[in-house]
């Protein structure tokens, strides 16, 4: 089963992407209903899946037929449809098995675990938020997305292809507490996935909320595995790091010997239409990919082929231009359909990229709760009241960093922003 929950604009309907991939015929399905039973509105969110907004009263149960019938629901199995649904967060690059980068191609390993996740009844009690992150090694992968579980292609060695596997955090030497083989990785996951189950408290949903009454070794030691535990070997040649932000929009080589490029694109404050969806998928050969950036990719794509696609995009209203301010910025909902947000976020989000001579990567929240961006943006503006934010910079204080300004209207904020030094983010 899908879930509906309420929303201010009505019900909100999450629909959750095997690795991020939706085929045209689903994309068209999933449009039709979108106009048929919500408001047409479809948004993008930060784990490359999807939600309809909207939805009308009474028209609950047609619309998850719909989409249900379109394959856009769990997979027959064990334990119930809602808890089927709930464990199906697993994400990978939408490059997976495609960039120059790639040292593993995680495509069967996210099916197969898919699967598995889906089979089990006891994963009906983990937090439909719960997530595991497959990297591949790819230069456009969310490395920079807290996870509960991770595991992270390592560089080749004579011990064969392996993972790191981390818990709570993001790929990253200092967070490794295994590696495994990747024929063992479903054992592994399984085994730590009952170790926590076991081990949570009513209120310890999340594995860092777990890490603060039990150490790492702990989870370990119940999950009563050492499979492929060689140790820490010397990662000095794997600084792993957060994707460059230009690979996400724009035309780019895949791997160098398929001669293939492909094209990506933001929706513009996550945001699409039915009629956009309709004539995305009418473009896209066969396939659309959705990232964890609120956009969308399109593979497999020849020099010329790559060049029409960009511009088709761009006519439909996708952004593919990194240097244009609306490309950066990130907004939640905000008041018009969360009655958590203090602000209009997004048409807040707009006029601050009218404003804004330098392009830079701002995260718009509503409230604390930060549900537009799981990791910290370089710069958030944090809604204190309507059309008024307090300023954060990066920093390692506190959840968005250190706070520059307070009670900054739209204007203000641009124009601090406006006067800080470049960088790159």
């Amino acid at each position: 089963m899908l879930h509906i929950v309420p929303a201010l604009d009505a019900g909100l309907c999450r629909i959750r992407l095997p690795g991020g991939v939706l085929t045209a015929e689903q994309a068209h399905a999933l449009a039709a209903a979108a106009s048929r039973h919500a408001s047409g509105i479809i948004e993008a969110t930060n784990r490359a899946n999807l939600q309809l907004r909207g939805v009308t009263a009474g028209h609950e149960s047609a619309l998850i037929e719909a989409l249900l019938a379109a394959g856009l629901g769990p997979q027959a199995g064990a334990g119930s449809a809602d808890a089927r649904d709930n464990v199906r967060n697993v994400m990978q690059s939408p490059l997976a098995g495609r960039d120059e980068g790639t040292l593993i191609d995680t495509r069967p390993l996210t099916a197969d675990l898919l699967t598995h996740l889906q089979s089990v009844p006891m994963f009906a009690a983990l937090s439909p938020k719960f997530c595991i992150l497959f990297d591949g090694g790819e230069a456009l992968a969310a490395t920079d997305h807290p996870h509960d579980i991770w595991l992270s292609a390592l560089p080749a060695d004579a011990l064969g292809p392996r993972f790191a596997l981390g818990l709570a955090g993001c790929p990253g030497i200092e967070g490794m507490l295994i590696s495994v083989r990747p024929d063992q990785v479903i054992a592994t996951v399984d085994a730590l996935l009952h170790a926590f189950l076991r081990l949570a408290g009513p209120d310890q949903q999340r594995m860092r909320q777990l890490l603060t009454t039990h150490s790492a070794a702990d989870i370990l030691q119940q999950a009563q595995t050492q499979l492929g535990c060689e140790g820490k070997p010397d990662l000095s040649a794997w600084p792993r790091q957060p994707a460059c932000g230009a690979l996400q929009v724009g035309i780019h080589a895949q791997a160098q010997a398929s001669g293939l490029y492909y094209v990506g694109a933001r929706l513009p404050l996550g945001r699409m239409t039915a009629a956009q969806l309709h004539a995305l998928a009418d473009l896209s050969h066969g396939v659309v990919h959705f990232t964890p950036w609120q956009g969308v990719l399109l593979p497999d794509l020849s020099p010329l082929a790559a060049e029409i696609m960009a511009t088709e995009l761009r006519q439909l209203g996708l952004l593919t231009d990194w240097q244009s301010p609306l490309t950066r910025l990130i907004a939640c909902a905000g008041s018009a359909g969360c009655v958590k947000s203090q602000a209009d976020v997004k048409t807040d989000a707009v006029a601050l990229a009218g404003l804004l001579t330098v392009p830079r990567t701002v995260h718009l929240s509503g409230c604390p709760r930060s549900c537009a961006a799981a990791h910290t943006a370089p710069w958030t503006l944090l809604a204190v009241s309507p059309g008024h934010y307090d300023l954060y910079q990066r920093s390692a204080e506190g959840r968005f960093g250190t706070r520059l300004a307070q009670q900054l209207n739209v204007e203000q904020a641009a124009g601090v922003l406006n006067r800080q030094p470049a960088s790159p983010d």
